[in-house]
């Protein structure tokens, strides 16, 4: 039995996530929920999964909104309530599946605690991938499990190189709604253009990041990290059909790849009960009914965040940490009805300019960075 605290319970992951434990309650527990302010939602997940904590990071919430038939679990509030999940006793894998700089905190923390990390947040290892590799390499091995769906592809394709390291990393995308736009048409779209995306169904922020390939950009800095790439061994391949989830090249030219359905329930699953494979519920993926797997190249014109990506990687220091924090700052006023999408390349890109070089070697400095980031980022939008 696995004791799982799910942070970010309420959003796309961590409802999926509770999905799978309800399906397969002989092997999963969870022991503690956190949210952001979805409480209802929250309080209906109490109710069904009675964890031991629950846990709501909006500092307008209080005991006070908690029904009575909920207040013998133990409640949290505020920001601390993803630390105190994330390394609580009784538990033995945190499963982090908020958005934002949030989440990196609550990482550190698990990895501090012996806790085995499943890790659905971006900005954790962007903003911070030497602290956190480095406390995953003194937790253990396979303390730190992706549940991205391309990383988890790649993981899973490098469970069978017998220790041979790859050539490259080959990670795939949809292309989003703009795959076929002009670079015109895209810098003139707005959020609603953004959030029509083809394949996934997930939060309104990944969506545009997607609909952007900041999502992909994102992505290259964690492969970076999470499996020693260097720039020029990550490339990235539009892949509308979203079959192939993610490949691995090898020095003979051999490339082995994941296929599945796009369903989020099998990364999450594979790293929830890792080693094994356990079944989804859903569908696996009907070879007989694929008609056409078709790759192409990205347009780093039409999409400049895969470049500012390869280039913050390259300037080390904090700069993948400032990238990630403008991204946020601007796709959140993109949401919001204030920025086309060729804003927010614009935003993102002088940002990043304007604040340099920056250390990233303590979590003060990759948090000062992050504040700085988000800082400029707002001038240059007006705040």
């Amino acid at each position: 039995m696995k004791r799982l605290a799910v942070l970010g319970s309420t959003g796309s992951i961590g409802t999926q996530a509770l999905e799978l434990i309800a399906l397969h309650r002989d092997r999963f527990q969870a022991v503690a929920l956190v949210a952001r302010r979805s409480s209802e939602k929250l309080f209906s997940q109490v109710r069904r999964f009675r964890p031991q904590m629950a846990g709501l990071t909006d500092a307008r919430f209080s005991m006070d909104d908690v029904p009575e038939d909920l207040r013998n679990c133990r409640w949290v509030f505020g920001d601390e309530a993803l630390t105190e999940a994330a390394g609580m006793d009784g538990c033995d894998e945190a499963l982090v599946a908020v958005v934002g700089m949030c989440g990196l905190q609550s990482v550190l923390h698990a990895l501090s605690r012996g806790k085995r990390v499943l890790l659905a947040n971006k900005e954790t290892l962007v903003a911070g991938g030497r602290l956190v590799m480095k406390a995953a390499a003194s937790a253990g091995a396979h303390s730190l499990l992706p549940i991205d769906s391309e990383h988890s592809a790649i993981f899973q394709c490098l469970q069978g190189a017998a220790g041979n390291p790859f050539e490259r990393i080959l990670l795939t995308c949809s292309g989003g709604p703009f795959r076929a736009w002009s670079k015109e048409k895209i810098d003139a779209a707005t959020a609603r253009d953004a959030l029509k995306h083809p394949t996934w169904n997930m939060g309104n922020k990944i969506t545009v990041d997607s609909a952007t390939l900041f999502n992909k950009a994102l992505e290259m800095i964690e492969a970076r990290y999470l499996f020693g790439a260097e720039v020029g061994q990550i490339r990235v391949l539009i892949h509308p059909q979203s079959v192939v989830h993610s490949a691995v090249e090898f020095i003979d030219g051999a490339v082995i790849a994941q296929l599945g359905t796009p369903d989020m329930h099998l990364p999450i699953l594979y790293a929830m009960a890792y080693p094994d494979r356990l079944p989804t519920g859903g569908k696996p993926l009907d070879l007989f009914k694929l008609k056409r797997l078709a790759f192409e190249p990205p347009d780093e014109a039409r999409f400049p965040s895969l470049r500012m990506a390869a280039e913050c990687i390259r300037a080390g220091g904090a700069a993948c940490c400032v990238l990630n924090a403008a991204n946020e700052e601007a796709a959140g006023r993109l949401l919001m009805g204030g920025l086309t999408v060729g804003r927010l390349y614009a935003v993102v890109e002088e940002t990043i300019q304007r604040v340099g070089y920056l250390p990233a070697d303590t979590l003060e400095q990759v948090l000062a960075a992050d504040r700085r980031a988000r800082e400029t980022a707002r001038e240059l939008m007006g705040d």
